[in-house]
């Protein structure tokens, strides 16, 4: 089996388990499915962040409880937590995230690290949380964005790509990937803007934008893994690597997607 038709199937699979999920799980089902992925997720951060055995158990079941326990813990509480999270999220990949890529920073502190698995991860959680709630349509809406743009990079990279966007970083990444990415886009964006009755300048901003933090997502985990020296955070998806190598670009670009409906929602 050839590694592209493998990555194909595996995520095939994916997404026969996640698209049913968004549409029919029930609030407290999708919970406890997200804490899971929350759970897999920091235990894979804590081995690229050579936690001991130990303490990467510890730190992957410390998030999985907050995860699960911190809606019912705080009530009524909970969404004022849950906008916290999210401009923590937003104040990190628009401040911290690209200086960090600028500087070429390791970081190898525990501290440190475990600091940033919980801004990368509890937010993402906390995001998909809020989408979920808002309808299946916005969830799948704006993780289309993600996987729209990561498609169309790859294959366009691969027939087109001649300039390195960071070489540094990660090898593979071309400008004409990010190119084609945002062509995609534009085209996702104007059939939104149709079916919806959207302004299209609006969208097509608004997914430039996405675009951009999609792609430092995606950077930030390759530079973590490049610093760990590791090719991936895990083995757990055929063709993927692990986990977070699927969710990367999503940690960025789901609480800032959140943030913005968040504003509409209070100003619209």
């Amino acid at each position: 089996m050839t590694p592209l038709l493998r990555r194909v199937l595996t995520a095939a699979l994916l997404l026969a388990v996640f698209v049913p999920a968004v549409l029919w799980a029930p609030a407290w089902l999708w919970a406890i499915l997200m804490a899971g992925v929350v759970v897999m997720a920091a235990w894979e951060w804590a081995h690229l962040s050579h936690f001991p055995p130990l303490a990467a158990r510890a730190y992957a079941a410390v998030l999985g409880l907050c995860a699960v326990a911190l809606p019912h813990v705080l009530s009524v509480d909970w969404p004022i937590f849950q906008t916290g999270l999210i401009l923590l999220a937003v104040a990190f990949w628009l401040l911290v995230a690209p200086l960090w890529l600028l500087g070429r920073w390791h970081a190898p502190q525990v501290l440190v690290r475990a600091a940033v698995g919980v801004v990368l991860l509890l937010p993402t959680w906390a995001a998909l949380l809020y989408l979920h709630a808002r309808g299946p349509a916005v969830l799948l809406g704006v993780m289309a964005i993600v996987w729209i743009a990561d498609t169309a990079a790859y294959f366009a990279g691969r027939h087109f790509g001649r300039h390195k966007l960071a070489p540094a970083i990660s090898p593979g990444k071309t400008w004409e990937g990010v190119a084609g990415a945002l062509v995609a886009l534009a085209l996702y964006a104007g059939v939104i803007g149709l079916l919806a009755g959207m302004p299209l300048l609006s969208l097509l901003i608004m997914v430039a934008g996405l675009l951009y933090v999609s792609v430092l997502g995606d950077l930030f985990e390759s530079w973590i893994k490049r610093v760990s020296g590791m090719k991936d955070s895990g083995d757990v998806l055929p063709g993927h690597g692990g986990v977070l190598d699927r969710i990367d670009a999503l940690t960025s670009t789901l609480p800032i997607a959140t943030g913005i409906l968040m504003w509409l929602e209070r100003t619209v």
